[in-house]
Formats: C-alpha cells, structure tokens, sequence
C-alpha cells in the first residue's frame, strides 16, 4: 500500500527501504533451499525501530557515527596488532596456550584482556615466569580499554548530540514557521477590519 501511495518516492526513504526488505524476506517461502531464510523473518521484530521516534534517532546517529568508528576499529587493530607481536616475542616460550604458536593466538589473548575478562589470570600466568610481565599489562591495558573505549561513546555521543540538535533545530523551524502563518493570517484579518470600517 505504501509503494502504491508513494510511487516512485518509496525508496528515497531509507525506513521504507528497510521496511519492505524485512517485509519481503518475511515473504519469502520457507521450503527447499529458501529454509535457511525462515531464521531471517524474526527480523520483522526490527520494523519497531522504524515506527518509534526515539529508536529512530539513535539508529540514525549510530550510522552517521559509522565513519568516526571506522578510525577508531583502525587505531585499535594498529594497537592490538603491535601489542601482539611485542607479546609474542616477549612471552610465546613462556605461555604458549596464550602468546605462543602464530600470531592469532596473541591476538585473541589481548583481545579477551582488552575485554577486562579474566586478564589477571592470564598476566599471573605469565609472570611466575617472568616477573616483570606487569609492565607489559599495565600499559597495554589502560589504553588499548580506556583509551579505545572511550572514544567510542565519544563518537557515539557527539553523533548523539548532532542528531538531537538537528531534530530540535527542525521543530523549531516548524514552529516558527506555524507562528509566522498565524501572524499572517492575523495582519490580513485586521487589514479586512481597518478596510471595513474606512469605508464610508
């Protein structure tokens, strides 16, 4: 119904586009090769984020954040990556079930120690070996979490903020604008009284 209200302007509007890819997946038939699809229908519960306002906004400010995110993914892979070869230099003979092998296992310790999951395990580990591995967690720690981290929700935040700002900018343009019809509509009604009662 809203392709046909629409018409060709249907999809200029990223919503409706979203709406009628849910839509047609969830059309999709659930028989043959077309099974594994029927997982994909309970993406339908996703067109509540098309229908309320609030949901809307922080959708919207999370893509125009995606740009700012994408350096911030690149600054934290340069971090993750350099730390893992230190690592696995510094401690691959020492604790090979966490730095030792190839290098994907390094990546995937600093990964869970950036995650502040379970990293005094894995630094106690390492320094019965060797005592001065806490130089090397301590550092790394802090900024690649707090460092990385925050400028995620620094991003997010200042995309947040973009996205109020312009939608209250938008309402209150509109609002100007229904103040400016009625002052209108009032000079023209006077305009009418003065005219009225000039005449003789």
């Amino acid at each position: 119904m809203r392709s046909f209200v629409y018409r060709s302007r249907f999809f200029r509007d990223p919503w409706r586009v979203f709406d009628f890819v849910v839509v047609g997946i969830a059309l999709i038939p659930a028989s043959g090769a077309f099974s594994v699809l029927r997982t994909l229908r309970v993406l339908r519960v996703l067109r509540l984020v098309s229908m309320v306002p609030s949901m809307r906004r922080v959708v919207s400010a999370l893509l125009v954040a995606l740009p700012g995110m994408a350096s911030i993914i690149g600054l934290m892979s340069l971090v993750l990556y350099v730390s893992a070869v230190m690592a696995t230099k510094l401690f691959g003979a020492i604790a090979p079930e966490f730095f030792g092998g190839f290098l994907g296992a390094s990546l995937f310790t600093l990964f869970q120690v950036m995650t502040v999951e379970g990293w005094p395990d894995i630094a106690r580990a390492v320094m019965t070996q060797s005592p001065y591995a806490w130089v090397f967690f301590v550092s790394y720690l802090p900024v690649a979490t707090f460092v990385v981290l925050n400028l995620f929700i620094a991003v997010v935040v200042n995309a947040m903020q973009a996205q109020v700002a312009q939608d209250l900018k938008g309402e209150g343009e509109a609002h100007k604008g229904l103040i400016l019809d009625e002052v209108c509509a009032l000079r023209r009604e006077i305009e009418a009284l003065h005219a009225r009662d000039v005449k003789p």
